[in-house]
């Protein structure tokens, strides 16, 4: 291909470098030049032109990347037409991308004209989703080039497809580890296996003992079981661990101990016959992505995975870190977060102006002869929150005289009427600096008692990763809420009128929901609501 400035007359069948505007309109980079378009330009006075002509050996851009993304394409793959030099490939069914990565490195090696992009190896990929791309530089690409390039590309990208295994789930049981944390291992398992075309055909809850995995696991390979997935109650340590030893005991064989991924080191990869089984690490409790899902991703799509290649993973094996996740990666030897049961403070915001009430201040207004912020503070003080912080602001003396003789702590925030995460914020500035979580309740839910707030505290977990306890009354989120210390930063960001309640989304793998009663879904906002609880305005 020669490339360069030519007079307009000798410019006929060379390429266009770049677009060309004139008084009769525009000719775009990469046109034809014909005799029309030549004698357009030459009526415009324009005398030369910059373009490339090819030679004979020479193929066009556009045939060229379609002739090698057709090669390249395997199955579950299919080509666009080509444009300006490219030609696009698309997966035609979900499943996980598989790259000859050495064959794609060949071919980029090739010419520099020739270039080939893709998405990462074994990344989940959906149906429609662009996976590669092929696109020839300059306008055209020496035959001699792309015929070497094509005898490299042969099905050199490809998605193996997700089937619809059938997954047992073997979950191990201690007294540490509480089944709200089991229950919802479960359901994350089940939407990642959902999303993979997979079912969960059974969950076998036993002992963290060998004897019993293996039964377990014996139990749903006679239910049919294609790929099964152990949840150890305590993280595997070593090979002779009940987990890996379990597999073992059941006929199997441990493939691999350990990966090179984190989140994701503890994983156990074994088989049982021709049936894969994976000892999933502690992570995998967790929604966000880690070493789990890059080997059930897998094996879902039917791709046999071996040492090597987990051992191989190690690059770009460093993800971001879990706020769930028990042992943060800082801090030396790995240790619990708390000493036995977590220290849990309450935190009652109690600084608004009740303007739905229209005058009164509501949390003075009284139930059973009780102020409204005397309830709540009651409640707190009977529960096992070991102190009770009361954030005041609006009328803060009627508030501390409906408080007199209690044990509790009073903070006012001054910046009251700037809205809600005020005095959220005060109230988190002003715990005790040993508390592992706190209970932040509004001040206006006489309903809310002893019980229900240590029913919430009963399943707060910082250790197995449940950072936010959420009551609900059928389905529906409630208050109080109780927030880990590992998620105070995160409230102290909070701006305007608002609570935590929008960092719900961010942290949906710390949050744990707990069926407590229609308490935790009333408070008190208006007059009609005041009387509904047999209340009086002060």
């Amino acid at each position: 291909m020669k490339f360069g400035p030519v007079p307009v007359s000798d410019a006929l069948g060379a390429i266009l470098a770049h677009s060309v505007r004139h008084e009769d309109g525009v000719l775009r980079k990469g046109t034809v030049l014909t005799e029309e378009a030549t004698r357009d330009l030459a009526r415009a006075g324009i005398a030369e032109v910059i373009v490339a002509t090819l030679d004979a050996t020479d193929v066009h851009e556009n045939p060229a990347a379609e002739a090698l993304a057709g090669a390249i394409a395997g199955d579950g793959l299919r080509v666009e037409p080509p444009f300006t030099g490219r030609s696009n490939l698309y997966a035609e069914t979900a499943g996980v991308l598989v790259v000859d990565r050495a064959a794609i490195d060949r071919l980029n090696r090739v010419d520099p004209a020739i270039t080939v992009a893709t998405r990462d190896a074994y990344g989940v990929v959906e149906a429609g989703r662009m996976v590669a791309t092929v696109k020839i530089i300059p306008f055209a690409v020496p035959k001699a080039r792309l015929d070497e390039a094509l005898r490299i590309a042969a099905g050199a990208v490809r998605v193996a497809p997700f089937r619809p295994l059938k997954v047992g789930l073997v979950a191990t049981m201690l007294p540490s580890l509480k089944p709200t944390v089991m229950d919802k291992t479960r359901r994350l398992l089940e939407e990642r296996l959902t999303a993979a075309s997979a079912t969960l055909i059974g969950e076998k809850r036993v002992d963290h003992a060998t004897g019993a995995v293996a039964a377990a696991l014996d139990a749903l390979a006679d239910e049919g079981a294609e790929l099964m997935v152990v949840f150890g109650a305590s993280a595997t340590v070593d090979e002779l661990d009940e987990v890996p030893a379990g597999i073992v005991a059941a006929g199997g064989r441990v493939l691999h101990f350990g990966m090179p991924v984190d989140p994701g080191n503890l994983l156990v990869l074994g088989e049982i016959g021709e049936t894969p089984v994976i000892g999933a690490p502690g992570c995998a409790r967790s929604p966000k992505e880690n070493g789990f899902d890059w080997i059930l991703n897998r094996l879902l799509a039917g791709l046999k995975v071996t040492p090597d290649d987990i051992t191989g993973l190690g690059v770009g094996g460093l993800l971001m870190e879990i706020v769930s996740r028990p042992q943060p990666r800082e801090g030396g030897e790995a240790r619990p977060e708390t000493e036995g049961a977590p220290r849990v403070s309450a935190v009652i915001l109690a600084a608004g102006r009740s303007r739905r009430m229209g005058g009164p201040n509501k949390l003075v207004a009284t139930v059973g002869g009780r102020p409204l912020v005397r309830i709540a503070a009651e409640a707190a003080l009977a529960s096992r929150a070991e102190s009770v912080v009361v954030v005041t602001g609006h009328r803060a003396d009627e508030v501390a005289t409906a408080l007199d003789g209690l044990e509790t702590r009073l903070v006012h925030n001054p910046d009251y009427a700037e809205g809600l995460s005020t005095s959220l914020k005060a109230g988190i500035a002003a715990l005790p600096e040993d508390v592992d979580g706190a209970v932040v309740m509004l001040a206006d839910m006489p309903g809310v008692d002893a019980q229900t707030i240590d029913q919430i505290i009963e399943s707060f977990d910082p250790d197995s990763g449940a950072l936010v306890v959420l009551p609900t009354f059928q389905g529906k989120r409630g208050n109080p809420v109780l927030w880990s210390k590992r998620l105070f930063p995160d409230l102290l960001t909070v701006e305007g009128d608002t609570g935590g309640r929008h960092l719900l989304g961010t942290h949906r793998d710390a949050v744990v929901e707990v069926e407590t009663g229609r308490a935790v879904a009333v408070d008190v906002d208006t007059p009609e609501a005041l009387a509904a609880v047999g209340g009086k305005p002060a």
